[in-house]
């Protein structure tokens, strides 16, 4: 009788535990959605969520951080104007041609180099050279990769991805670069379009304009490059997940600079984008548990970084050459 009682204690203590933590999440993701928190703490609270209570609803992170993206990806679209938006993609066409094809290259270098698994290492290459999780998504059905190879490349990007959203706004303010350099830097170097939007909305609108315009153009290449890897790896079975929320943030563009009445809502939809694109990276930094970063490995971690210091340092002077 003692004993099914403590057994009863236990499993109510644990009951509450797991309570509590549900609580906790659910305060931090409505803080979320305060103007108190910016993109890199929600971050950085979502990073320390993840090693020390844990995500409690892992099972529908995925599903939500795309859903939320892409929905605040296209409400940003209500900020840009048609003209800045056309200017700001032709500046960046070259850049983003040289940089997809030379990292894809360099990363099957140095994947063979390391003797890192073939996939694992495509996968890493294409998140580096296009955008980050998306393009790891789109890819990985193709070229028919295993959970365990999607889980390291997306690991892999992921951490790189929460130090770009902390270091490149400082760099960028020790250079003195202007908003143009810096949001062409940030579109070719910072691997996922989240952390794209955040650094680039720390530096400034015009920096955000023209970083979200040029990183969803250079999105549109998951398309050929998923093309591309299907013969590659000669999976004709494989399926190409189009990213059609492109299309949606072009027509929300379109809406504010030729339609009535858009521009006078534009800049609350824009700040609902903000706010999802902050509920994002929290929920993102959440899933990276000590579990995920343990799985990266030592090998496709250090193929990340070297791949993402070349592009980062090319993408770096191009900008300020050119730019």
């Amino acid at each position: 009788m003692q004993e099914a009682t403590t057994i009863r204690q236990k499993t109510n203590f644990l009951d509450r535990q797991i309570s509590t933590r549900e609580l906790i999440f659910i305060i931090l993701v409505f803080l979320c959605l305060t103007p108190w928190i910016t993109p890199p703490v929600a971050l950085f609270m979502g990073l320390v969520v993840a090693q020390f209570i844990g995500h409690p609803f892992l099972h529908l992170n995925q599903k939500a951080t795309s859903l939320l993206l892409q929905v605040s990806v296209v409400g940003l679209g209500f900020g840009m104007n048609v003209h800045s938006a056309v200017k700001a993609g032709k500046e960046g066409i070259i850049f983003t041609i040289v940089s997809i094809f030379g990292t894809l290259i360099l990363g099957t270098i140095i994947g063979r180099l390391f003797k890192i698994d073939r996939k694992t290492s495509y996968l890493v290459s294409g998140g580096t050279a296009i955008c980050g999780g998306s393009a790891i998504a789109a890819i990985s059905p193709v070229i028919a990769a295993e959970e365990k190879q999607i889980s390291v490349a997306l690991g892999t990007v992921f951490i790189l991805n929460s130090v770009a959203l902390f270091a490149f706004p400082a760099i960028g303010h020790a250079l003195s670069l202007n908003e143009t350099q810096f949001g062409l830097w940030c579109a070719i170097a910072i691997h996922d379009t989240s952390s794209v939007v955040g650094a680039a909305s720390k530096y400034g609108h015009h920096a955000l304009e023209v970083a979200t315009t040029v990183k969803l153009a250079r999105a549109l290449w998951i398309i050929p490059v998923a093309l591309g890897s299907s013969l590659l790896f000669k999976n004709k079975a494989g399926r190409i997940k189009v990213p059609y929320f492109i299309g949606f943030f072009i027509v929300a563009m379109v809406l504010n600079t030729y339609m009535l009445g858009v521009p006078a809502i534009a800049p609350l939809v824009v700040i609902a984008a903000k706010t999802g694109l902050t509920l994002t990276l929290f929920l993102i930094g959440a899933g990276l548990s000590g579990k995920v970063l343990r799985s990266v490995g030592v090998a496709p971690l250090l193929q990340g970084i070297i791949l993402w210091t070349v592009i980062s340092l090319a993408a770096l002077w191009a900008v300020t050459t050119f730019a």
